[in-house]
């Protein structure tokens, strides 16, 4: 009998590579047998919390943190486009041309995946669309709770939680929890509390490393 695969997927929704990662990462799930169980579980990470309301210009930011060029910044954005069309990730075009606060969109994923785990993906791929597609403020309540609606979520309730601080420490906590356990880059999976696969993999190498553990994980 195949071992459970319970994975911890830690990225932002501000990371280009974590939705290349997290398509990728559904399109290994669904080549794997149907005898093997598996345990989806989204987890907070923001790239950049020191934000100001309204965001950042993205190409600022990217040579202030990282140090690259305008030049350079555009050859990543053509390679990210087309690593996204290989797993059906759509960008805009254009690319983005800020960056936003991300820590209301993961409490409203923590939320969702507290109350409502089987509408947390659902939740995580609109928010991504909206942020990479779609080019919206991730920072503003009009275009997360549209999010929330679209994942088939009380867009009630998620007034409630944006209009107040809910979930905000469990965000703090989680996110502290995985940086003190090594986690310094997104995305990052975590597999059985055990295994931790690093970065953007493609489709293959996700399908051959689960099947692996799988196969092999001792029960818990």
């Amino acid at each position: 009998m195949s071992q459970l695969l319970k994975i911890d997927f830690i990225s932002d929704i501000s990371c280009p590579w974590c939705a290349i990662g997290l398509a990728a990462l559904q399109q290994a799930l669904e080549r794997l047998p149907a005898a093997v169980p598996v345990s989806l579980r989204l987890q907070p990470f923001e790239l950049a919390p020191e934000l100001p309301p309204g965001g950042q210009d993205l190409g600022e930011m990217l040579t202030r943190k990282y140090g690259s060029t305008p030049e350079q910044q555009a050859a990543m954005q053509a390679t990210i486009r087309q690593r996204g069309a290989e797993v059906g990730f759509e960008f805009a075009p254009e690319g983005r041309d800020r960056i936003y606060l991300t820590l209301n969109a993961h409490r409203l994923l923590h939320w969702a995946g507290t109350e409502h785990p089987e509408r947390q993906l659902a939740l995580k791929q609109a928010l991504l669309l909206a942020c990479h597609r779609d080019c919206l403020p991730m920072d503003a309540d009009d275009v997360l709770l549209n999010a929330t609606e679209a994942a088939g979520l009380d867009r009630e309730r998620a007034m409630e939680i944006l209009a107040g601080d809910e979930f905000t420490q469990e965000v703090r906590k989680l996110e502290t929890f995985y940086r003190q356990a090594g986690v310094n880059s997104v995305p990052t999976m975590v597999v059985n509390d055990r295994y931790v696969i690093t970065g953007s993999r493609p489709v293959e190498q996700l399908e051959q490393a689960l099947t692996h553990i799988a196969a092999t994980a001792p029960d818990a």
